[in-house]
């Protein structure tokens, strides 16, 4: 092998990198066994203490960089919500209730047939709702102007009455995105104040879908309705810190007092990580002395040191928690921060400032309110800001509805960036108002409670246009826009897709996963060692496990999310990473056979097997590629898996296989590549395959007709993924007949909605179509209290609301009718891609459409057969064979493998067609599909081993996926041997023919 050097050196410089991605990992168990050790079984206490060193140092790397524990925990190996609980959201900002805000909602009857008609077009359109619309509006009177409708006092100085349609729409389309793109951030503050570790928002590219995903949340119904609560954006005065030090000083007092005289405790109303306590915190009682609470929760350095620095932490108990904003010889700082508090004291705070004593000393048009954002490097401090009430309703005077306009923009002198804002006349009065009498003040600028930003008014403004400046990045600068912009524009967020896990569920997967992934990885090293002998067995398991290792360096430094799938994932790459290895060891037996050297043979081996073993992996790489794009949430993470396991199953099976191999051969040491119980099985065969094909031709003929017949008579039974629908799966504390309860529950749904066996006989998936189009954001919360009135008579008269929904539901899952059809349109599009990605490759590989011509209708032949098995036995095995994203995962996998054997043959046929030009074309056929046979069959063992363990240890979640996988793989053993390359011979031979014919 050439280049020897380059390769180890390679070899050990990804070995590095994946030890130093995985230490992440490795460190972050680390801290956390030390917070379960800290907690011993209470969990706040545990999370408070990783709260505590979220920004403390916890990894020194070589001592070049150092890393907090926020740090660790976002370069670890992440868990899907399938393998730790949680929730995972895919909420939808609708565009229509934005352009008929847009349009001051309009009355005119074509706009609002146009509307109408858009609705409909986006039930079976990719398209996003503006395109449709404009379309919608065009067919409806094609001489009617949008313009007419559009110019409004708020977008005059975007429109026109000359504006063209086109104009028009790409002004709404620009307006909608900068709501979509302000309803994203509003999003993400929320998720951010709301405490959850490892959050992930991100934006889809559907019509404006958001996908957000809580980790360990247990409340669904807060989780509903902060996600889906529309923003409320105001504009307040404030007070100056100097004003109000004095009051603060009093309040402490209060507070000492208070502590000094009594013995109950002031605790907060919860523990947080952030300052989303919210404003309303309230003291209660306890056993705790008020000293043991604040010595319990305060453990940040600064908050330490502020401590030491009074006089005794009993005589300033609210600034030992809320650090005056001043500055190191104790000058107050300008503006109306009063203060800073570390992120988990902000509960603590809100209720010193909450009891009657203390608001009875400060003045009572006070408001406070928590900056959105920390101003602290490491994010763990935020700002407590003093506003001021100027109204008798105690509303601010000024809300987002005013605003008409606001962009991004540069100051000046073009150093920073600014936001342009311009309000209607109704708010330029409120503002000339305003800006007037806080000349040298500041006004805060409050979303949903929490300030964004507190500018320095310079002077009056009249006329409703102003900039606000500060320290702002051209980011800032254009999400702070984006709010003011989309105040007075009503964007509605509604749950069109939802997946709820619960805790003990996820557990349950770990385990199954891990389980499924043991009993493969033994079986595939135990099957190697059977068949090839000690040496060269334990050189592709040495293999095998250099492959794992880089996968799960390179899925951690890529941040991949691990799921369930994606475990799957892994364990199939391990089938399919030996399968390389067999290629090259076959190869090699049949150069040895030749009558060539040990030496020799290996390294033509790995030559010859070079090809067949890059053009299969390709192939199902384009599969794996297909799969990320259209796949969504833990379909991804198989298709990330299955993807990089490709890339490091190519370099571990071809480069370290044969570095160990020349190793041993260098130091003149023989390899045995075949053990004796292998030696004879399928060797020397010499059946005739290509002769044999009207007899296959008329087994795949009739297996295709019976699954064309079952799926147009019996058709799938299709998840929510593809129906729409709740399912709901729940375990109860004893068996239970499905038909006692689809009885139960038929009196609260008017009908018995559908339920089956899930796994074991205690526990029942409930699936149900009632209600999916009501967008209310009560209606999930009314139908979990049906379910608990329906079944609390199998349930027991002591379990409550709330234990039900923790306890019994294990998991729940919503797919709104808009997702459903989305998710077909996606499936067919990603097969019918795939295939023309497969059927391109091969032609430009084999430079022959008849090959090409051969593989796909091979491989639409496994796809009907797997689809025939799932129509025709469901219902009938024990088991559900639900046809849903999963397993058109499993399809596309399918397509990927099994044309992976079938280009290994056909790579043999044309080597075959190269070294013997005289013989005929069915001979060559023959003779490379009975040389290849053996390591077609050893190919597929692997992978069926892998199956089958992943089929019994692998759980009811992927139980489907891991069938379809097996079927798949057999049938396309068959395919690629009886029905590929005879279709390929005989439209050659229809060609050959038509030559003659012409001749």
């Amino acid at each position: 092998m050439q280049n020897k050097g380059i390769i180890r050196l390679f070899t050990i410089l990804l070995a590095l990198v994946c030890v130093y991605q995985l230490s992440f990992t490795l460190v972050s168990r680390n801290v956390e066994k030390k917070a379960e050790a800290f907690g011993r079984g209470n969990q706040v206490k545990t999370d408070h203490y990783l709260d505590s060193i979220s920004g403390e140092t916890v990894y020194n790397f070589l001592g070049i960089r150092k890393y907090s524990y926020k740090d660790v925990k976002q370069r670890e190996i992440q868990l899907g919500l399938d393998l730790k609980g949680g929730m995972n959201v895919t909420l939808e900002i609708s565009v229509v209730d934005l352009v008929k805000a847009m349009s001051n909602y309009s009355k005119d009857p074509t706009f609002n047939a146009a509307i109408n008609k858009a609705v409909e077009y986006q039930k079976n359109s990719q398209d996003d709702f503006v395109t449709l619309f404009g379309k919608a509006y065009k067919e409806i009177d094609p001489n009617a102007k949008l313009a007419s409708v559009f110019l409004t006092p708020e977008l005059k100085e975007k429109i026109n009455f000359n504006s063209s349609n086109e104009d028009v729409l790409k002004v709404i389309r620009t307006q909608a995105d900068a709501a979509i793109d302000n309803s994203f951030n509003i999003l993400s503050s929320r998720i951010d104040r709301f405490g959850v570790v490892s959050p992930n928002i991100q934006k889809l590219t559907q019509r404006g879908r958001i996908l957000v995903e809580l980790p360990g949340v247990k409340d669904k119904e807060r989780v509903r309705k902060l996600l889906q609560g529309t923003a409320a954006l105001e504009f307040w005065e404030t007070y100056e810190n100097q004003e109000m030090y004095p009051y603060l000083l009093e309040a402490n007092k209060v507070i000492s007092a208070i502590k000094k005289s009594s013995s109950r405790s002031i605790a907060p109303a919860a523990t947080t990580t952030n300052p989303s306590a919210d404003n309303t915190a309230t003291t209660k009682s306890g056993d705790e002395s008020l000293l043991d609470q604040l010595e319990s929760t305060k453990t940040d350095s600064t908050a330490a040191a502020a401590e030491k620095t009074s006089e005794a932490a009993g005589d300033y108990p609210l600034f030992s928690v809320l650090i005056p904003n001043a500055n190191k010889e104790g000058q107050l700082f300008p503006g109306p921060a009063i203060g800073f508090t570390h992120s988990k004291d902000t509960s603590l705070v809100n209720s010193y400032f909450n009891l009657p004593q203390v608001k009875s000393v400060l003045p009572r048009d006070l408001k406070l309110a928590w900056q959105q954002k920390p101003f602290d490097e490491k994010g763990n401090f935020y700002q407590l800001v003093a506003l001021k009430i100027t109204t008798r309703d105690g509303r601010a005077p000024l809300n987002g509805d005013a605003v008409t306009d606001a962009r991004q923009d540069f100051g000046q002198n073009k150093a920073s960036a600014e936001v342009d804002m311009t309000m209607n006349n109704e708010g330029s009065k409120t503002w000339a108002r305003m800006t007037k009498d806080n000349l040298g003040r500041s006004i805060a600028i409050v979303l949903d409670g929490y300030v964004v930003s507190y500018p320095t008014v310079q002077s009056e403004i009249t006329g409703g246009r102003s900039n606000i400046t500060g320290h702002f990045t051209v980011e800032e600068a254009k999400d702070l826009a984006n709010m003011l912009k989309s105040g007075a524009m009503p964007a509605p967020a509604k749950i069109v897709e939802e997946s709820v896990v619960g805790p003990t569920l996820g557990k349950e997967s770990i385990h199954d996963g891990f389980l499924s992934f043991f009993v493969a990885f033994l079986l595939v090293l135990g099957f190697m060692m059977l068949m090839y002998s000690g040496q060269a067995g334990s050189i592709a398991n040495v293999a095998l496990v250099c492959n794992l290792f880089f996968l799960l360096g390179v899925l951690a430094s890529f941040g991949a999310v691990l799921t369930l799938p994606g475990i799957a994932g892994i364990v199939l790459t391990m089938g399919m990473a030996v399968d390389a290895n067999v290629l090259i060891y076959e190869r090699i037996q049949e150069e040895m056979r030749a009558g060539k050297g040990i030496k020799l043979a290996v390294k033509e081996g790995f030559q010859h097997a070079l090809s067949a073993i890059v053009d299969g992996q390709l192939t199902t790489m384009i599969v794996g590629i297909v799969l990320y794009i259209f796949g969504s949430g833990p379909i991804k993470g198989f298709a990330t898996t299955l993807v990089i396991g490709i890339c490091t199953s190519l370099f571990t099976s071809i480069y370290i296989t044969h570095l160990v191999a020349d190793f041993f051969l260098e130091k003149d040491k023989n390899i045995k590549f075949i053990t004796n119980f292998a030696k004879g099985i399928l060797q020397g065969t010499n059946f005739k395959f290509i002769g044999a094909r009207k007899y296959a031709y008329w087994i795949s003929g009739i297996l295709i007709t019976a699954s064309i017949l079952s799926i147009a008579i019996k058709g799938f039974d299709y998840g929510i993924d593809f129906k729409g629908g709740r399912t709901y799966v729940v375990e109860f504390k004893q068996p239970v007949r499905v038909a006692d309860v689809a009885g139960a529950l038929s009196g609260q749904f008017g009908s018995a909605p559908e339920v089956k066996t899930y796994g074991n006989d205690n526990t029942v998936r409930i699936t149900t179509d009632y209600k999916i189009d009501d967008n209310s954001t009560t209606i999930d919360s009314e139908i979990e209290g049906m379910l608990y009135t329906g079944l609390k008579s199998m349930l027991g008269s002591d379990v409550s609301m709330d234990s039900f929904n923790q306890d019994y539901i294990k998991s729940s899952n919503k797919v709104g009718p808009t997702i459903s059809d989305d998710i077909k349109k996606g499936a067919v599009i990603a097969i019918l891609i795939a295939l023309i990605g497969i059927f391109i490759y091969i032609l430009v590989r084999f430079r022959n459409w008849r090959f090409s011509m051969g593989g796909v209708v091979a491989l639409a032949h496994d796809a009907t057969l797997v689809m025939g098995f799932f129509s025709l036995f469901s219902g009938i095995l024990p088991f559900s064979l639900e046809v849903d994203q999963a397993f058109v995962a499993a399809i596309l996998t399918v397509i990927g493998y099994s044309i992976n054997d079938t280009v290994i043959i056909f790579d043999r046929i044309r080597e075959y067609l190269h070294l013997h030009p005289k013989a005929t074309m069915e001979e060559n056929m023959d003779n490379a599909i009975n040389h290849t046979l053996r390591r077609t069959l050893n190919t597929s063992s692997t992978v069926l081993v892998v199956l089958v363990a992943i089929l019994l240890f692998g759980g009811a979640t992927i139980r489907g996926f891991s069938l379809a996988m097996l079927i798949g793989v057999v049938v396309g053993t068959y395919s690629s041997v009886f029905v590929a390359s005879p279709l390929a011979f005989d439209a050659q031979r229809v060609a050959d023919n038509k030559k003659k014919l012409k001749k």
